[in-house]
């Protein structure tokens, strides 16, 4: 898991993905609110991770960057945000160190002082050697993130690699699990997590001489880049909701002109942030499967404020509030979210529509689908050829996409002003396709 934030390659990956390159390099720089050095330098960066992630590779076979992050329906199991957690997730000693640590729990269980002896005589003479604090900490980061664990419970701890899993399990069963954690990661969320398994059981079976189509047998991909992007950020808000801390970040909104600034070190080349800088208390995560997009509700002085976490950067926790104020907050967002179709907290309204039910000799696939997509909303009149569905919901703006995604199939009655809406707007849907 990554040690640091990547808030810029993010930001850097997610605008060459919705904009397939069409940008120039100081248009780029401009939208991301750094200079075009910093954007070259982020380049070579992430070009130098692409060659080192396929420098095993015959020089034919080799990944140019541009080429690692195309979608291609066959190559592109690994999302953008594993290859950022391998780009970013340590620096080049720790890299070196942690192999080291980890080499060496592979064949028996340790304390960290002999770890350390083994550093100290395996690392390059090039990197600094490590300290018992520095091994500690790295022994203390892999522990945390269930890499290893303690096989003793009274000191000195030895140290042994957590592999009891796949340890346990014989070939054909890890077949069966990968082919279960591959579905679950590419149609569930979270998903990086799952992502992060799938590949560690790859690389088991790969080291196994497993063949590449055993690994491999399913050929579907269904990514949004933001939703796994915007994973990064996920499980530092959820660990604040767990701790009932407040969260402080710059934040950039969807209609900013800029997504991104980086932080200034040199006070002589500081220069005024593009964003807004928030404190608040953040109480719920919403994922909305529609747009791919991820959502904070959170608490400010100011009432309940809504986030798109893609526009998040710089997050960090502050202070913890008393169990009884976090309490109450919650209490009063789900009172709120209570006839919220996604996140809307507005004025409830009581919306009725008309659905058609198709062709008599087909599926009334139209009433399955509001079964299952309908939330709390109730079928109240029903005859051979139609029914009426009725659902109270926070105004109207968050329904209207599924209504509308019905097409003919679908009536607007009530509230007027909604139907009147929906009138207007096939009127002009129907003016694009006008005779020329």
């Amino acid at each position: 898991m990554a040690k640091e934030s990547f808030d810029k390659e993010i930001q850097f990956l997610r605008m060459l993905a919705l904009t397939s390159r069409a940008y120039s390099r100081q248009q780029f720089a401009e939208r991301l609110g750094i200079s075009v050095h910093t954007f070259d330098k982020t380049l070579r960066r992430l070009k130098e991770i692409v060659s080192s992630m396929y420098e095993q590779l015959p020089q034919e076979q080799g990944k140019e960057f541009a080429e690692a992050i195309r979608f291609n329906y066959y190559e592109s199991s690994d999302p953008m945000l594993l290859f950022l957690f391998r780009a970013k997730s340590l620096k080049e000693s720790e890299s070196h160190r942690i192999s080291l640590l980890l080499a060496a729990l592979n064949d028996q269980a340790l304390t960290a002082m002999e770890l350390m002896d083994i550093c100290c005589s395996g690392l390059d003479p090039k990197l600094p050697l490590p300290d018992e604090k520095t091994v500690r900490s790295d022994l203390k980061y892999l522990e945390e993130v269930g890499v290893i664990r303690k096989e003793n419970a009274a000191r000195p701890y030895r140290y042994r690699l957590h592999n009891d899993l796949v340890q346990s399990l014989s070939d054909e069963e890890l077949y069966d699990l990968y082919d279960f954690v591959d579905v679950m990661a590419n149609t569930q969320v979270p998903s990086v997590q799952g992502y992060l398994l799938r590949d560690g059981l790859k690389k088991h079976l790969q080291r196994n001489d497993a063949g590449k189509h055993a690994i491999e047998p399913f050929l579907y991909k269904y990514h949004f880049y933001s939703r796994i992007l915007d994973e990064a950020h996920l499980f530092t808000l959820l660990s604040a909701i767990r701790s009932r801390r407040k969260v402080q970040f710059l934040y950039f909104s969807p209609k900013a002109e800029k997504s991104y600034t980086s932080r200034n070190t040199n006070p002589l080349f500081e220069r005024e942030s593009k964003g807004s800088l928030v404190q608040t208390l953040p109480l719920k995560v919403v994922y909305d499967h529609q747009y791919g997009r991820w959502y904070l509700l959170s608490s400010s002085r100011d009432g309940i404020r809504k986030y798109r976490m893609e526009g998040m950067t710089q997050i960090e926790e502050t202070v913890a509030v008393p169990s009884d104020v976090f309490e109450a907050k919650r209490t009063e967002l789900e009172d709120k979210l209570r006839y919220s179709w996604l996140i809307d907290t507005g004025r409830p309204i009581k919306v009725r529509a008309r659905f058609f039910n198709p062709g008599s000799f087909e599926p009334n696939f139209v009433k399955e689908r509001v079964l299952l997509q309908g939330q709390w909303g109730e079928i109240m009149e029903e005859d051979e050829h139609s029914f009426i569905y009725e659902i109270t919901v926070n105004g109207t703006t968050e329904i209207k996409p599924w209504l509308r995604s019905f097409g003919s199939s679908c009536e607007i009655l009530e509230p007027a002003y909604f139907r009147q809406q929906m009138i207007d707007e096939w009127k002009e849907i129907q003016a694009y396709y006008a005779s020329v």
